[in-house]
């Protein structure tokens, strides 16, 4: 039973105490870990690669930069940021060590171990010194924070002076028509197929769910600004089913 000092958030719709959101998250992803790459790729009809690919573009990496991909799973974004520039390196942390298991399965990962870290860990405590990385990225993972504003407070601070935060997540559809349309397809179709391919209603229901409670384009930017970032954009991908954010460590 809950006691007045308790604090709660949401996991999906339902209200939990903070201190149990991280292991219900973790469970959610053991659950979906050896199918998640292929659910990504049914839920989207392959349009979150394209998505990723535009994040990329955006943050056009450099040589002899370090990302620090935080969620980064099966390490999608890290692949795609040490593919774009030579001398890179890349540490992809997850609070699920079974996605970062799934991983270091994946080909890419074998060409490219000699740049590749993958560590088991918090986004809201990073196990990193301050100054550390030149990228910071997050994809599909953010929503999942217990408490979003630490997350991004760590993020500012291990990216160096000059450091770059970029977000990928799911967002709102500025026309209310289209969102109830997304919506109907959302909770009426993806558990459905988390049930079929990956034999999880329950997961993939909540992943819904958690869409749903992220904050809109707007607010979460000013969420960005309000931890230190400078020079805070987003934009939307396909017409903001997704949103990228950008924001500078000035």
């Amino acid at each position: 039973m809950n006691t007045p000092d308790d604090k709660t958030t949401h996991f999906g719709f339902k209200t939990v105490n903070e201190t149990d959101k991280a292991s219900m998250v973790h469970g959610v992803f053991t659950n979906v870990a050896s199918k998640y790459d292929v659910m990504n790729d049914v839920m989207s009809v392959g349009i979150h690669r394209l998505w990723k690919d535009a994040m990329m573009d955006w943050l056009a990496p450099r040589a002899g930069q370090r990302l620090l991909d935080v969620a980064g799973g099966t390490g999608d974004i890290s692949f795609r940021f040490l593919k774009r520039a030579d001398q890179t390196n890349a540490v992809v942390l997850d609070i699920t060590e079974s996605m970062l298991i799934e991983g270091r399965q994946r080909a890419e990962a074998g060409n490219m171990a000699d740049r590749l870290d993958w560590v088991v860990g918090d986004a809201m405590a990073l196990p990193f010194e301050d100054n550390s990385f030149d990228r910071y990225t997050i994809s599909f993972g953010i929503r999942n924070v217990t408490r979003i504003p630490d997350a991004l407070k760590e993020a500012y601070r291990v990216l160096k002076p000059g450091g770059r935060l970029m977000v990928l997540e799911f967002s709102q559809l500025p026309n209310a028509g289209m969102q109830k349309l997304y919506d109907l397809y959302s909770f009426n179709v993806i558990p459905r197929m988390g049930k079929l391919i990956a034999d999880d209603f329950d997961s993939y229901q909540y992943l819904v769910e958690s869409i749903r409670k992220f904050p809109d384009q707007e607010t979460f930017k000013g969420m960005i600004q309000e931890t230190g970032f400078d020079n805070v954009k987003y934009r939307n991908l396909t017409m903001g089913v997704a949103a990228l954010h950008s924001g500078w460590k000035i």
